[in-house]
């Protein structure tokens, strides 16, 4: 299954609703777990963005929802990244012409 990393940043309301957050990753969690896909891990992170999930999701479709769908809340706003593990990586430079 293709892992994803999903960059967050607070909007203000997310900001102005901070205590909340936590059971907000939870919810966040069950959503992923809820299209199929495994929640690895979530960070709260220094600098540009103010969080990170990483997590294993049946394909771009759905992780484009789940993006979607973190989005949605109003709370944070995402970026989304294709991650490939060194295995994966290696298949794809082998294949290199």
């Amino acid at each position: 299954m293709p892992t994803y990393v999903f960059l967050t940043r607070f909007t203000q309301q997310g900001i102005e609703n901070v205590h909340d957050s936590p059971a907000r990753t939870e919810e966040a969690k069950a959503m992923i777990e809820s299209m199929g896909g495994t929640w690895r891990d979530f960070f709260v992170t220094m600098g540009r963005y103010d969080g990170l999930v990483i997590a294993d999701l049946p394909d771009d479709e759905t992780a484009t929802r789940a993006a979607l769908t973190l989005a949605g809340s109003g709370n944070v706003t995402t970026e989304t990244l294709r991650a490939f593990p060194l295995d994966e990586f290696r298949d794809i430079v082998e294949r290199m012409a």
